[in-house]
């Protein structure tokens, strides 16, 4: 099995700490090591020389710097235009298809919080049989906790079988980020899993669902398949790759597929995508009075927050609740909680607002 780790999403909505030149992905969020550090530990079933990370030339040096005597330099696939998820997976799977287009491989973000190491690895490696003798399209999902509205969700059909005690289900339809009164109905529906955008499949496999429902896409790619080792290979994935759709995996294959080509694997990873300040709230606090605090701090009875620092300054807080305060050098956020979605908002103003345009 080769992995392929995506790590060349912006993180919008962890702004202030989450920055165009340096996203969550590349930040201590959840630990002693960047999250795709960590990312890369949680393969180490794997040998190195089978972990891919695909970026994007924006984030090259980064990669480069935090992988350098982990990963072959060679690994690193790059990206030369933002195309989404779809084009730079296909991508991805363009190049793993020169060595061995029969190969497994897995698509796993970089920007992920898992914290079930073993159930991880043997979820993996039960989708991976499963992509290698049948030719399935499978997904290891998670039980929802909450009804979040900024996740896709997928409905589960009817058990077929159990693997090495797990149970395997065939897949019925996606609901990309439903309205909260459709995720409260989900949450309470043993049916509804949240789609984690783990995904496994043999190589082969996923490229003929390219040329069948994103054909212009599965053009291009193949084109570069083409030039791939050859003196022109640059100049080709140059001129080609920003021809690709712009568009989702979710949105343009798995939405589109032979639902009996799916296979779902539920899976209790410990799992979440940190998009949010209420979401590393959910999976890091702890205490009596469940605050999280990062940096220097002094409190008196606060209570459900989040308060993150750069230990340059002291934040002193006194009897608040449910709030968010992320603190660094060029830059304060303060906000409710149950808020914290509405930052990716926020920094759409900044985008648009001259003099703040540095602090993006």
């Amino acid at each position: 099995m080769k992995a392929v780790i995506m790590a060349g999403g912006s993180g919008t909505r962890l702004w202030p700490l989450s920055r165009k030149n340096k996203p969550k992905q590349f930040q201590q969020l959840t630990g002693e090591n960047t999250m795709l550090q960590d990312t890369i530990s949680r393969l180490d079933f794997l040998p190195a020389s089978d972990i891919y990370v695909s970026t994007n030339n924006q984030y090259l040096k980064i990669v480069k710097e935090q992988t350098r005597g982990i990963l072959p330099s060679q690994n690193i696939i790059v990206e030369p235009d933002l195309r989404d998820t779809a084009p730079g997976i296909g991508l991805a799977a363009t190049y793993l298809a020169k060595k061995n287009p029969s190969d497994v491989m897995a698509v796993i973000y970089a920007d992920h919080l898992i914290r079930n190491k073993k159930e991880f690895i043997k979820k993996l490696k039960i989708a991976a049989k499963l992509a290698a003798t049948e030719n399935t399209l499978n997904i290891i999902e998670v039980k929802a906790k909450y009804p979040n509205v900024n996740l896709g969700y997928v409905k589960i059909g009817r058990m077929l079988k159990v693997i090495d005690g797990t149970e395997i289900y065939e897949f019925e339809r996606f609901t990309e980020k439903p309205d909260l009164a459709k995720a409260r109905k989900f949450l309470q529906s043993y049916k509804y899993l949240w789609n984690t955008g783990l995904y496994v499949w043999k190589i082969d496999t996923i490229l003929k669902q390219f040329r069948k429902f994103l054909p212009n896409t599965g053009k291009q790619l193949a084109k570069i398949g083409d030039a791939i080792g050859g003196k022109d290979e640059m100049k080709t994935l140059q001129k080609y790759y920003p021809l690709c759709d712009k568009i989702s995996i979710d949105y343009g294959i798995m939405e589109k597929v032979d639902c009996s080509l799916v296979r779902i694997i539920p899976a209790e990873l410990g799992w979440s995508d940190v998009g949010t300040w209420e979401s590393i709230f959910e999976e890091l606090s702890a205490g009596d009075r469940k605050n999280l605090f990062k940096g220097a701090h002094l409190d008196i009875d606060s209570e459900g927050s989040l308060i993150y620092g750069d230990n340059k300054k002291l934040i002193a807080t006194i009897g608040i609740k449910d709030i968010v305060v992320v603190e660094t050098d060029d830059a304060l956020l303060v906000c409710r909680k149950d808020r914290s979605q509405d930052v990716k908002k926020l920094v759409e103003i900044l985008k648009k607002t001259p003099k703040f345009k540095k602090l993006l």
